[in-house]
């Protein structure tokens, strides 16, 4: 039985599979040829142009004609070497650290004309690993292997420009399907011929596009309203598509179960259900499951990267509220699910909560937005650190591998490793909690004492206050370029200060500054010119964010407001906070006091742009609205001393002083029947009372 589903299955894909003829034979010429034509086929296309049927159809050429394969597809895997030959191992059936190029070779020895076929497909998503498999991997392989790329880019220029190469790679732009092939599909989608002449003319034979007219007409089978195919005049061909095809959708909800699914990077039932409000969504799952441009896996369903485009596009346009509502749930959702999960978990929550970002064009190019990842988190392990020390000297000197080393010993739980499914470091971040440390172990590194001289003239540290530098961060073949263990560092960023108490301020060094302004301004991460250090002769570029400004929960907040903004520098916020010492906020404390009666006084203290006053007032209240927010703050602190019969004294003072002063002090101590030197005493006391409150509110 299992055969003969496999053998039905089997013809029905290549029933459904019309056209490609012509590719088909170039592919089929070069296997039977003695010597391979060409060594490598770079297919390439538009999304929804075709690429992954036609790579599917290669390798049902390689099953006839028994050819032996290996086929991965570049979205479930990292941009990186060991994630790239952990996944070909596994496609390959091989044991983690066998060498492929040997293994191919015994394989395709076996095979006629000794051949081999690799296909890579979605080759857009290892744009950071072209160089390596270019130089590195490919040339290692039998001259009679053939490498078969699908993605949505030309080849880059260092294949183009290299000689050897020129001679030895094919390419192929795919294109749109000819008039008589998507007749043949019209006619398998059981479109009536009626309307193909017109449906031929508005698509101009796109795949994508035929599939949404194909679905647009199955879904008027479920309304039992008969349609007729209307083109219409529009440079963006698949919005119209999908514009027409969102019309005829079963109901509005099955609409807002299409949008919502656009709206967050993958779709699970529960969050279908919270998205729309909805206890029960289990048939808008299916539906949207048997959709053809929405695909499935683990994490849940997505849509065609055009079809997102698309939806989003339309949404923003059209139903500007109805897409803020959506990000707002989707917000809430992710919120609640973060402060319920830890480690890998919490990482892919947060990775779901980022891809809200994903709008604005400052978050939108510096984070892989693949639909799963690989590798895992975890700490430090002695055999990690020789690997971890090749990869420091590597990219950034000896000079700096000591260093490393050095931080390593020192901080050795502030080092976080990201792992490949070999279990290998394929990236990790290095922390350094400067208040932790000496002033020796600061002033061998540079990068350290750099920042610790800022924090001394510019933001000192308070008691009970804590200061970390990102020191070292770096993915194995990738630096710190675009790349999913660098997108997993940022969200390792995030991560730890939603969980770090009694951080104040933060550094994060960075080698090429400049390429990563943009999206630190998104983040409120301001660029510390006087904290830059150089190491071996290469400067490196410190950014920098000051938690008792915009605290932790602050700065999520300020984050949701940027969310769907498309400005590419943020304003900055508007004013800023004051971060004083002990000694100036008690000193403050005191001044406020004094002038506790009189708002217009208490608007130039210093306290009124304090924390403190921050969080009891809204992001616009004017100056007296935040000198009579203090003063509130200064009542509730003296209101707590009356609690006991010690304290309760030195309320009277206060109030008799300040609250409701008397005229003079002398009046105050003898309207509370008390010697002069003892009513002082108290009012000393009551002060330093009402100073320890306020600062301990100040602190958290």
């Amino acid at each position: 039985m299992a055969a003969n589903l496999a053998a039905r299955l089997q013809a029905e894909r290549e029933r459904q599979f019309i056209g490609r003829t012509a590719e088909l034979k170039v592919f089929q010429q070069a296997l039977q040829s003695p010597e391979l034509p060409f060594c490598l086929w770079h297919i390439f296309g538009p999304g929804g142009v075709g690429k992954s049927t036609l790579m599917q159809a290669l390798i049902r050429t390689c099953q006839t004609g028994d050819i032996p394969y290996a086929y991965v597809d570049a979205r479930q895997m990292e941009a990186d070497p060991d994630s790239f030959l952990s996944a070909l191992r596994v496609a390959m059936s091989m044991d983690a650290g066998d060498d492929v190029p040997a293994a191919i070779a015994a394989v395709a020895s076996q095979a006629e004309h000794n051949r081999y076929v690799l296909f890579i497909d979605t080759y857009e998503q290892l744009d950071a690993l072209d160089l390596w498999l270019h130089q590195s991997f490919i040339a290692e392989l039998p001259a009679s292997t053939l490498v078969v790329l699908a993605g949505r880019q030309p080849p880059a220029s260092d294949w183009q420009i290299d000689a050897g190469w020129q001679a030895l790679i094919e390419t192929l732009a795919l294109r749109n399907f000819r008039p008589e092939e998507s007749q043949i599909y019209l006619t398998q989608r059981q479109i009536p011929a009626n309307e193909h002449d017109a449906i031929l003319a508005f698509t101009h034979g796109h795949p994508l596009a035929l599939s949404l007219v194909a679905d647009i007409f199955a879904q008027s089978k479920l309304t039992d309203q008969p349609i007729s195919f209307q083109p219409e005049a529009a440079p963006d061909l698949v919005k119209l598509l999908l514009e027409k095809f969102v019309a005829q959708v079963p109901s509005a909800l099955h609409r807002q179960a299409l949008e919502a699914c656009a709206g967050v990077q993958a779709l699970s039932e529960s969050l279908l259900a919270h998205l729309l409000e909805q206890p029960d969504v289990h048939d808008l799952f299916n539906w949207l499951r048997g959709l053809s441009f929405i695909e499935s896996q683990a994490a849940g369903l997505f849509p065609h990267d055009v079809v997102r485009e698309v939806l989003v596009a339309d949404m923003r346009w059209r139903a500007p509220d109805w897409y803020e509502l959506l990000h707002a749930r989707a917000r809430a959702y992710y919120s609640d699910r973060l402060s319920k999960t830890q480690g890998a978990e919490q990482h892919r929550v947060l990775f779901d909560y980022i891809f809200l970002h994903r709008d604005n064009s400052a978050i939108r190019p510096n984070f892989t937005w693949q639909e799963t990842s690989s590798l895992k988190v975890t700490e430090l392990r002695a055999s990690d650190v020789p690997d971890l020390l090749a990869m420091v000297e590597g990219f950034e000197g000896k000079a700096a591998a000591k260093l490393a080393a050095y931080w390593m010993v020192q901080q050795p739980e502030g080092v976080l490793i990201f792992r490949d499914a070999d279990q290998q470091p394929a990236g990790f971040v290095s922390k350094v909690t400067l208040s932790e440390t000496t002033a020796t172990a600061l002033s061998r590194d540079p990068a350290t004492q750099s920042a610790w001289n800022y924090l001394k003239e510019n933001a000192p540290l308070r008691s009970g206050e804590s200061a970390v530098m990102f020191r070292f961060w770096m993915a194995k073949g990738t630096y710190q370029a675009v790349s999913p263990a660098q997108s997993l560092i940022f969200i390792t960023f995030v991560q730890y200060h939603r969980e770090t108490t009694h951080l104040a301020y933060t550094f994060f060094s960075c080698a090429q500054p400049e390429a990563w302004a943009q999206m630190f301004a998104y983040a409120d991460l301001t660029r510390l010119p006087a904290a830059d250090f150089t190491i071996d002769d290469h400067t490196y570029g410190v950014y920098g964010h000051d938690w008792r400004v915009l605290p932790p929960a602050a700065w999520q907040s300020l984050l949701a407001q940027r969310e769907m903004t498309t400005v590419e520098l943020p304003e900055p916020v508007a004013e800023t906070v004051v971060v004083l010492s002990q000694p100036e906020f008690e000193a403050a404390v005191r001044s406020a006091l004094q002038a506790f009666t009189q708002v217009e006084a208490l608007t130039d203290n210093l306290l009124v742009r304090s924390r403190l006053v921050e969080n009891n007032t809204a992001a616009e209240a004017s100056p007296t609205d935040r000198a009579v927010a203090l003063q509130s703050l200064i009542s509730e602190a003296a209101d707590t001393l009356k609690a006991t019969p010690k304290h309760s004294k030195y309320y009277r003072a206060l109030h008799q002083t300040y609250l409701e002063p008397a005229p003079t002090q002398e009046q105050a101590a003898a309207a509370l029947d008390l010697p002069f030197s003892t009513f002082r005493r108290h009012l000393r006391a009551g002060i330093a009372e009402v100073a320890a409150f306020l600062w301990h509110r100040e602190l958290s």
